[in-house]
């Protein structure tokens, strides 16, 4: 089983870590896809730590969810937070399986629906919830403009 990894590292005093165990890596830009997780983090007034991203498999996000959450259903993303204060740190597992059976179902191109996940993970640090009452569409509004973002970006 081999693990690829990829860093990227613009503020010294943290890292964004992309790894995959059981699929291959993700056609994304890893430079952008930083640049753009550290602006969605500064547009909600927090700096961005150590954040470690694992694309995986159907089988082990369900092994997670089953192991740290003791929930027996697949899901596209676990969001495990490690923030102190305005620093959002934390490991965000990514079923790509998920992800790209969520991009069917709703008629968006997979590419896109990675990059709402990823984010999703991220606004999860920033202390945007989506459970309780209402929160979905708090939580859905900030994806979107999150992808505003990252569209306004340069590669």
């Amino acid at each position: 089983m081999a693990i690829f990894v990829v860093c990227f590292d613009t503020n010294p005093e943290a890292m964004i870590d992309f790894q995959t165990k059981s699929v291959d890596m993700p056609l994304i830009d890893v430079r952008k896809v930083s640049a753009w997780i550290e602006a969605v983090a500064a547009a909600h007034d927090r700096t961005s730590g150590n954040l470690n991203y694992l694309f995986c498999d159907d089988e082990h996000i369900l092994s997670v969810n089953r192991e740290f959450l003791q929930h027996d259903y697949y899901t596209d993303i676990i969001t495990f937070d490690y923030s102190r204060g305005s620093r959002i740190e934390g490991d965000m597992v990514i079923s790509l399986d998920t992800v790209r059976s969520n991009a069917e179902q709703v008629g968006e191109p997979y590419a896109r629906e990675l990059l709402r996940v990823i984010v999703h993970g991220v606004l999860h640090l920033c202390g945007i919830n989506d459970k309780g009452p209402g929160e979905r569409e708090i939580m859905e509004r900030n994806e979107n403009e999150a992808l505003a973002l990252y569209d306004r970006l340069e590669s």
